[in-house]
């Protein structure tokens, strides 16, 4: 790579992503109740390509209704959602970065109130619903009163697995260019991965080959009718922060996680942490995921993403430059500046930089 590592492209399949940044996967929660986008998502997204991405990802893009966090969350699960993204993907494109979505489900996490006003469970009398788990007895305490939850049954197991695989098709007939899994920050997936919230005695729980069936099921779903030359990522949390606590998932079973994911055509994990338990233990800082990534991209032949207090270029370079990750996803920093991306060129690439900008604002940047 030459001095600006981070704006060297990668190369996933055949896809070619124009540099090492991507808009990470962030709730807006600002659907009206139908998970259909409106002129919010389209402007959020688009602002960021404009800005430098090289990957626009969308938020938890719910597969089922009863995946949804809230009643306000994106959604996938039918034509009329994916035919209104179509506009928001073309425009990424038409920006010179790559349109990517990640899709969800809340399991046991879903059927809440938005964050802003309080992140309560509601019940279905109150217009909420009934939510999957994996064990509810499991449910780890979070003070509020619990949603009513349905452990799932070896059917509901089976209709998620084809709700992921409907999402993809119709995320591809969006003109999405990337398909994520989401499985990690307690959500459905990362649920059944964690011997913390998974107590099944069939064969989606005990062992970790058992634990991790269902994700294993779902990226193979996906990898079926996701395109050759596209690439799929998975969001894995690298561990549970609960090293003093009971049983949990760590780094160690990510890894191997993750040579298991790459068999079944995975291309990138994208490794966070946490989510799943309040009594985890994170310390958090600058660059404070990255360790997880390095030791996941220990564990197979596949590309790893990094995320977590990156909010500097040349931090992001860095990360790139000494092989610790092979992409950064910025989330707060891009919610703070849109043009993150942009601004990061300046600073690495110098006189260069102004050519990156939009025509339109290059006035301002001279």
């Amino acid at each position: 790579m030459g001095d600006t590592d981070l704006f060297s492209p990668l190369t996933l399949r055949d896809l070619e992503i124009p540099n090492r940044i991507a808009v990470s996967p962030m709730c807006q929660y600002s659907c009206d109740t139908d998970g259909l986008p409106t002129e919010w998502h389209r402007v959020h997204l688009g602002s960021r390509a404009v800005g430098g991405a090289g990957i626009v990802m969308t938020e938890a893009t719910a597969v089922e209704p009863r995946g949804r966090i809230t009643r306000h969350d994106l959604g996938i699960w039918d034509d009329e959602q994916a035919s209104a993204l179509e506009p928001t993907t073309e425009f990424i494109r038409d920006q010179g970065s790559v349109p990517a979505i990640q899709l969800a489900h809340a399991g046991h996490k879903a059927s809440k109130r938005k964050p802003w006003e309080g992140n309560d469970p509601i019940t279905p009398k109150e217009g909420g619903w009934e939510v999957l788990s994996p064990s509810p007895e499991a449910y780890p305490p979070f003070g509020e009163e619990r949603p009513e939850m349905r452990k799932a049954t070896g059917e509901d197991i089976q209709d998620v697995v084809d709700a992921y695989r409907e999402a993809a098709e119709r995320s591809l007939s969006a003109g999405f260019e990337i398909a994520e899994v989401h499985a990690a920050h307690g959500y459905l997936l990362h649920e059944f991965l964690s011997p913390v919230t998974n107590q099944r005695e069939d064969d989606y729980g005990g062992s970790f080959e058992n634990r991790t069936r269902f994700v294993r099921e779902v990226t193979a779903a996906v990898r079926e009718v996701w395109p050759d030359d596209k690439p799929v990522f998975v969001r894995i949390s690298g561990t549970d922060w609960l090293d003093d606590g009971p049983e949990s998932w760590d780094v160690e079973q990510s890894a191997r996680l993750a040579a298991d994911l790459a068999e079944l055509g995975a291309d990138l994990i994208d490794v966070s942490s946490g989510g799943l338990h309040p009594d985890q233990d994170a310390t958090g800082g600058p660059n404070f995921q990255v360790p997880l990534a390095e030791r996941v991209d220990e564990g197979g032949d596949i590309a790893v993403g990094a995320v977590g207090g990156i909010t500097e270029p040349k931090q992001a370079d860095a990360i790139v430059r000494n092989g610790r990750a092979d992409l950064v996803l910025v989330g707060r920093e891009f919610l703070r500046d849109p043009y993150f991306g942009l601004r990061a060129a300046d600073e690495l690439a110098g006189e260069e930089a102004p050519a990156k900008w939009p025509i339109q604002y290059r006035r301002g940047v001279r």
